[in-house]
């Protein structure tokens, strides 16, 4: 999944000067000091200490965050705390109580000197769980190895103290390097190495993520802005030096793209490959922040699919710099970690996010016209098949984590990227090709800016003020309302429209959308039980729930699935092919011989108009200006 981040944070001795009811400690300007010790690892635990300066209130609540901005899911990362203790200033222990699975609460708070706690990593238990934690907004704790330290996991707040200081001291072994946009104020060495860096605020320290690991980055510069590549290969297989060609030319592209939008100058991407086993990562794509993004990939993926992996989600988590990073809601900027107001601005967030993904693609020359087609299509595909779309968009968004909408979420993916597309539209007809989204968003980003969040309510009239009242009805209808979208319409406005197609497919991915699936307790490989097959699985004998057993005497499992998904883009067309099955628990072998594999779908066509038409010039100012 690809995710939401908070806006760049104001000094903090702005900050302070009107927060200062909730503060826990006698000095305003007194850091809150926590310190992670990565050297004395115990049981795959780290211990956390937290010193906040000496209370001024009786009681004190300490909480680890419930949600975090991005993931639209409660993850409750208190389940992850253990021993939680607090102790006086001649280092007794004072009685604590839990209060919920996220929250600790101190009665006699004014006693206490700092508090202290284990903390367990997410990686360890995600094949086991049913709400496992997401990877790249999870943690990793792999001694003397690797520490994936989204610090939303291991570091808490005090209710109240959300606005002030922190100092983040990380004890860590001497082979490794932590790689963060989190600002570094000093570095020690000493037995083992220590670094402390500072943040201005709670939110600044859930917006920098760390990995710790034998150093392997790659560095380089797109104009002003330096970017980092820092990955972990459990094997050694790839390397920063390795994958950085294609990022480095994507993001070249971007940033021209994005022509005078300019919000940062530092930008880290942190890479860790998985090895699948029981005790890993499971949950692959990617997390993005402010000036960073963690992905987590399976190292067993050949290089051209982890490039392409990482095409897809370093492009959509590196436009986030736009929105939220530099326009964003006052729900995001002052996000409550433990009792979360959502926004209802998704399709902004996401949707326009994954729009500017796809669309600076074809107009930086990097996919032509057919490509960027089938990804608009594709998704048309998936929002009308796979989620309701019959309902409010920003209802749905400001709901996002109730039961009613969480299943919705993904659709910001799908149906927000075509959202954005029909206002694009309409702004472009409307000034006859001028204007374009993405000059809306670079007004907003003027207007507001990292440090000025909107009201909720107040974005749709600002984007009607900066572009055309025939946007009224868009919003109203497709995004506040709950019609669904007439695609025809407003493709028809730049010469395009829906007919039916053939499409070719892989032999057991049709995109994103797989064709097998497997089942974690057996490992078996099995066909999808429902939807349609692609032309090579009907016309070799394979139907719906088979279970793949063997393909050309290699035998196939949840263990080496990603090695069937890599051989089959090396197969030819008429070679000889025998898939071994399991079917109604009867064994069946399947001969024939390997064809293109197709399935029949309504694709987006090109009218036949004249080169000189009002249609065929404002595709041309879509697609290129």
């Amino acid at each position: 999944m690809l995710r939401k981040k908070l806006g760049i944070l104001a000094a903090a001795t702005i900050l302070l000067a009107s927060c200062n009811a909730g503060k826990v400690g006698t000095d305003a300007n007194k850091d809150i000091v926590t310190t992670i010790d990565l050297v004395n690892v115990v049981e795959d635990k780290v211990k956390v200490e937290v010193n906040p300066g000496k209370f001024q209130t009786e009681t004190a609540t300490f909480n680890i965050p419930k949600t975090v901005p991005g993931t639209y899911s409660d993850d409750n990362y208190g389940r992850y705390i253990a021993d939680f203790k607090a102790y006086d200033y001649k280092g007794n222990e004072v009685p604590t109580s839990k209060v919920d699975q996220n929250s600790w609460l101190i009665p006699d708070a004014k006693k206490v000197d700092k508090v202290s706690y284990w903390v367990n990593d997410t990686y360890d238990t995600e094949s086991e769980e049913k709400e496992a934690v997401f990877s790249p907004a999870g943690s990793n704790i792999l001694k003397d190895k690797n520490f994936v330290l989204n610090l939303h996991a291991f570091v808490g707040y005090f209710s109240g103290s959300e606005q002030y200081p922190y100092q983040i001291k990380v004890h860590y072994p001497k082979n490794l390097e932590g790689v963060t946009s989190l600002p570094k104020v000093v570095s020690e060495q000493e037995a083992f190495n220590i670094d402390t860096f500072g943040a201005s605020r709670y939110a600044e320290v859930t917006d920098n993520p760390i990995m710790y690991s034998e150093p392997d980055i790659a560095s380089f510069q797109v104009g002003d802005m330096n970017i980092s590549l820092s990955v972990y290969s459990p094997t050694g297989v790839y390397s920063a030096e390795k994958l950085k060609g294609n990022i480095e030319k994507m993001i070249s592209a971007q940033k021209k793209f994005l022509g005078g939008i300019d919000a940062t100058k530092q930008y880290n991407i942190l890479l860790y490959l998985s090895t699948l086993k029981p005790d890993d990562a499971r949950g692959f794509g990617a997390l993005e922040h402010n000036t960073s993004t963690v992905v987590v990939l399976p190292e067993q993926m050949q290089q051209a699919a982890i490039e392409n992996a990482l095409k897809d989600v370093v492009s959509h988590e590196f436009f986030h710099i736009v929105t939220p990073l530099t326009v964003h809601s006052e729900e995001i900027h002052y996000f409550d970690y433990n009792n979360p107001k959502m926004s209802q601005h998704l399709w902004m967030y996401e949707g326009v996010t994954e729009y500017f993904a796809n669309l600076f693609q074809i107009n930086q020359g990097l996919i032509d016209e057919e490509a960027f087609y089938t990804r608009i299509n594709t998704k048309i595909k998936n929002s009308r098949s796979r989620y309701n779309d019959a309902i409010s968009f920003t209802e749905m968004s400001a709901n996002i984590l109730s039961d009613e909408f969480k299943d919705e979420y993904a659709n910001v993916y799908e149906k927000g990227t075509l959202i954005a597309m029909v206002v694009d539209l309409t702004i472009r007809e409307e000034s006859n090709g001028e204007m374009g989204i993405l000059d809306v968003m670079k007004k907003l980003s003027e207007t507001y800016g990292s440090e000025k969040p909107f009201k909720d309510d107040e974005l749709f009239d600002k984007i009607i003020e900066f572009t055309t009242p025939k946007l009224r009805s868009v919003i109203d209808t497709y995004i506040k309302g709950n019609t669904p979208i007439p695609y025809d319409e407003f493709l028809s406005k730049v010469g395009l429209e829906l007919g039916e197609t053939l499409d070719e497919t892989g032999y057991f991915l049709n995109g994103q959308v797989p064709y097998i699936s497997v089942d974690r307790q057996t490992k078996e490989i099995f066909i999808i039980p429902n939807g349609a097959l692609n032309s090579f699985l009907t016309d070799i004998g394979l139907q719906n729930s088979d279970i793949i057993t063997e393909i050309n005497d290699v035998a196939y499992s949840l263990d080496n699935v990603y090695d069937l998904i890599g051989a089959s883009r090396s197969w030819k067309e008429g070679d000889a092919i025998t898939i071994k099955i399991k079917r109604d628990g009867e064994v069946k072998t399947l001969t024939g011989n390997i064809t293109k594999p197709t399935t029949k779908g309504t694709g987006i066509t090109v009218k036949d108009l004249p080169e000189n038409s009002k249609e065929v010039q404002l595709r041309k100012a879509w697609l290129y200006e």
